[in-house]
């Protein structure tokens, strides 16, 4: 393992903060997986699992089997990190504006597409090089401004040049469950049945523009633009929820490391015997048909499901209890699916997301992650 040291800026005097990188194999080589945990700093089981992850790969590199090259950002976001609220750990959105770390990413789509313009050729490996360096000038002529775009922009510039990014999440408490593009569903189902997801989310654009899109949604959307050359699929990005924030086990953890190096094994990023893959255990679905659900009163949250139940159609999943004159406002489901998710805090205000459910009929339009 090689590990280096990036150096964020800082708005405040005679303070650092650092991103680590390590890095393992041959610098260059390909296939290049992109991994990295906790990008919403107070989501802990991805940071663990990285620390697992590492100590695999560094016995894989040892062994001499790492074909391709694997880079891992075991702490993605040192800024949220750092943030607290009396005593209360703050990961997800930037004190200082409000912002989640994981939107608003830039879209590099047409400034690429104008440094490409005229100059694909009929040649698919070329055209992928040409567009590598196309998104890697697209985004150097970016100016990030605060601190936390410009650990963004460091992130970015890490992940560009992956065939495959790995971006490790968890929910508040949840099953395990995936986030990718439509056209990458296949590339990471050995991934869904290593890991057990129990749920897959497809979306061609989810909205928000998250750190996973914004690598690989470009190579969907120009090669869209010029069917007539053959561009392939360079980059294939996808979000593992890795169950809930307080699922930090090493057990859990390490078989969780194992399923990621397994996958790499099965996209020729490690040599040797690939690990049998398991029964999948649910079916990609649309993310558009996903279902939040939404508390309509302010109360005392009462949940009558937990995540993994299969719910049907109008089912009460939760109640709204006024702790003042016990009114009781049940919260019913709109569509069957499963209880993929919900939050962990038991007090809620009126439009509080209290639940996700992994639904097939729905059709949202809009934005369709968490803010």
């Amino acid at each position: 393992m090689h590990s280096e040291t990036i150096d964020l800026p800082t708005s405040t005097p005679g303070t650092r903060r650092t991103l680590t990188v390590q890095r393992f194999g041959t610098r260059g080589a390909r296939p290049l997986a992109y991994v990295q945990a906790s990008l919403h700093a107070d989501e802990v089981p991805a940071m663990l699992v990285a620390d697992k992850l590492r100590r695999i790969l560094t016995g894989l590199e040892d062994e001499g089997r790492l074909a391709g090259e694997v880079i891992l950002v075991p702490v993605a976001n040192p800024i949220g990190l750092s943030q607290s609220v009396m005593g209360d750990h703050i990961g997800r959105f930037d004190l200082a504006d409000g912002r989640n770390f994981n939107r608003d990413y830039p879209s590099l789509t047409e400034a690429a597409a104008e440094r490409l313009d005229g100059r694909l050729t009929g040649d698919a490996d070329a055209n992928a090089a040409m567009l590598r360096t196309a998104l890697a000038e697209a985004l150097a002529a970016c100016t990030p401004t605060t601190v936390a775009e410009q650990m963004k922009h460091a992130l970015l510039g890490l992940a560009l040049r992956a065939d495959y990014v790995l971006d490790l999440h968890c929910d508040s408490e949840a099953v395990m469950h995936l986030y990718t593009l439509t056209p990458s569903a296949e590339v990471f189902a050995p991934l869904q049945r290593l890991l057990g997801a129990e749920a897959v989310f497809l979306a061609e654009e989810s909205g928000g523009h998250p750190f996973d899109e914004a690598v690989s949604r470009p190579w969907n959307e120009l090669a869209r633009r010029w069917p007539d050359k053959p561009l392939p699929m360079g980059c294939h990005s996808v979000t593992v929820e890795l169950r809930g924030q307080s699922d930090v086990e090493h057990g859990t953890a390490h078989a969780d490391a194992r399923a990621i190096a397994g996958f790499l094994a099965h996209i020729g990023v490690v040599r040797g015997e690939k690990p049998e893959l398991p029964e999948p255990l649910c079916r990609p679905t649309p993310l558009e048909s996903s279902e939040p659900l939404t508390a309509p009163v302010g109360g005392v949250l009462v949940f009558h499901r937990k995540p993994g139940d299969r719910l049907e159609e109008g089912e009460v999943v939760a109640d709204v209890v006024d702790p003042v004159d016990g009114t009781v406002t049940p919260v019913r489901t709109g569509s069957s699916g499963l209880l993929y998710a919900r939050i962990a805090t038991r007090f809620v205000q009126p439009g509080k997301r209290i639940g996700k459910v992994a639904g097939t009929t729905l059709r949202r339009t809009g934005p369709l992650l968490s803010p």
